[in-house]
């Protein structure tokens, strides 16, 4: 397909149905704004309700609401902990599914210090030997995008592995 003739058929449809749109589950799965906040709290590590409530200033229901639905959806789970003289409570870490969405917060945070206000951020992502870790978006050949607006979403006939 060229890029003409998915320009004529994009301007008035996507090429795939909302339905079968693995972007589309996506960002009804994590796409709300407490939702994604919640999930950068777990990956600074912070795991007690009451600390991510403080720090994000969410209502009480609707930090409970949000921490269920990640705990169903399996991007958190529950993690035992006591406090000296208080009951045992549920603390709350990313799963291995959840870790696999670094890369698209990753990419969020870059977004938005290159095109909203306020600039670079203090939150730094890097790896356990401290170097910086960035996004970047690879071909199937291994070679860099270079150019993200040679970008283009194309349909796959039903039923066929489009990777």
């Amino acid at each position: 397909m060229t890029n003409e003739t998915h320009d004529a058929t994009n301007k008035l449809h996507a090429p795939v149905p909302l339905a079968e749109c693995a972007l589309a589950r996506a960002i009804r799965t994590i796409g709300d704004e407490w939702t994604l906040l919640i999930l950068r709290e777990a990956l600074c590590g912070v795991e007690r309700f009451d600390a991510m409530r403080d720090d994000l200033g969410i209502p009480r229901s609707v930090l409970s609401q949000r921490l269920k639905q990640l705990t169903s959806e399996g991007l958190l789970q529950r993690k035992p902990y006591s406090l000296p003289g208080q009951r045992p409570r549920d603390g709350y870490v990313l799963t291995e599914r959840g870790r696999a969405l670094i890369p698209a917060l990753a990419a969020l945070r870059e977004w938005a210090e290159i095109h909203l206000p306020g600039g670079p951020s203090r939150l730094r992502l890097q790896d356990s030997d401290g170097q910086k870790v960035t996004t970047r978006l690879i071909k199937e050949d291994g070679s860099p995008v270079d150019d993200v607006s040679a970008i283009v979403a194309v349909a796959h006939p039903p039923n066929t592995d489009p990777a």
